[in-house]
């Protein structure tokens, strides 16, 4: 079975652990780059999709670098409507392929840290990232889409789950975040 994972850094670090979580009889593929915000994720789907094996299952998400604050005064470096729009549009080309398409949620980050990042752009915001989840959850049922609710799964423990940096997985949550992503794949 041929998986197709795209995502910000998040999914780099869990990565591998699903890789060692499926075993054999699947292959894995994904960039080698960060799928970053949603826009740059849309502009090289054009690029990656055919660079890749036809995928049987889709596992997705953009969101992480939507929702930062580069500069206070303009909120999230993407606006809701644009990054909801941007999602229709990735939805649309993922569908093309003829794969079970999973959308991820945004995973939170560790407020308890946002001190030692906030200093320095950019700094990420749970209300933020909630209020964009529910947007593209929202999207993702209107359209009949299956949800891998990542945020639910780091946010039953955070300080576990998130490492130093607020933003990326521990070892812990490298691991809690894989098997949900392996569950979710071995579904149906």
């Amino acid at each position: 079975m041929e998986i197709l994972l795209l995502g910000d850094s998040i999914r780099m670090y869990y990565q591998q652990k699903v890789i060692d979580l499926l075993g054999g009889g699947y292959h894995v593929s994904a960039p080698t780059e960060n799928c970053r915000f949603a826009a740059y994720t849309l502009n090289s789907l054009r690029m990656w999709l055919p660079s890749f094996p036809k995928p049987d299952v889709i596992h997705w998400n953009n969101g992480l670098w939507d929702t930062a604050v580069l500069y206070q005064e303009d909120g999230c470096f993407t606006p809701l409507p644009e990054y909801i729009r941007s999602l229709e549009r990735i939805l649309r080309e993922l569908q093309k392929t003829g794969a079970r398409v999973i959308f991820a949620t945004t995973t939170p980050c560790d407020p308890r840290k946002a001190a030692l990042t906030t200093a320095m752009p950019p700094c990420h915001r749970n209300e933020d990232i909630r209020r964009y989840n529910e947007a593209a959850v929202e999207l993702m049922r209107r359209e009949r889409m299956e949800i891998n609710d990542l945020y639910a799964v780091v946010n039953e423990n955070i300080p576990a789950y998130v490492s130093e940096d607020m933003i990326h997985p521990t070892e812990e949550g490298k691991r809690v975040l894989a098997e949900a992503v392996v569950r979710k794949i071995r579904e149906k």
